[in-house]
């Protein structure tokens, strides 16, 4: 029994790592890497059109690709993984917080969302098969006068 747990714990804080490495690639634009976290099938729907869904690891790659340049920093909060019963296979949800602006010091919008994932073990690494994105809040923070 404690092997299961402990496997289990183990896969757990694997895949919360693997949302926390989607942040920090995305706001760092190393959207090579990024795109190597999907399966060569994966899926991908942003917060902001989620139903659009980008599909395929090549066409995840080149639709980060082709946004313009901007400033981000994306937080997660209350992730929640649900292993499944097979070992191999994953569902995951997460609050996310984004930051945008055009450029430092510039305005700043704010999103509010989530993301429901479906992951899956191959060999030792946790891959995204599908990230499928919801918007709850969209605004701009304004200077305090």
């Amino acid at each position: 029994m404690q092997t299961a747990l402990l496997e289990e714990l183990l896969a757990e804080r694997a895949i919360t790592r693997l949302i926390h490495q989607f942040i920090r690639l995305n706001d760092a634009g190393d959207y090579d890497a990024l795109a190597a976290l999907f399966t060569p099938d994966g899926r991908f729907a942003r917060p902001t059109t989620p139903d659009q869904p980008i599909i395929g690891r090549a066409a995840i790659l080149a639709s980060f690709k082709a946004r313009p340049p901007r400033l981000t920093r994306h937080l997660a909060a209350n992730i929640e993984i649900d292993l499944l019963a097979d070992g191999q296979s994953a569902q995951a949800r997460s609050q996310i917080i984004l930051f945008t602006s055009p450029v430092a010091g510039g305005p700043v919008s704010l999103l509010v969302g989530g993301f429901d994932d479906e992951l899956v073990r191959q060999g030792e690494d946790w891959l995204f098969r599908s990230r499928q994105g919801s918007l709850l809040m969209k605004g701009s923070l304004q200077d305090a006068p």
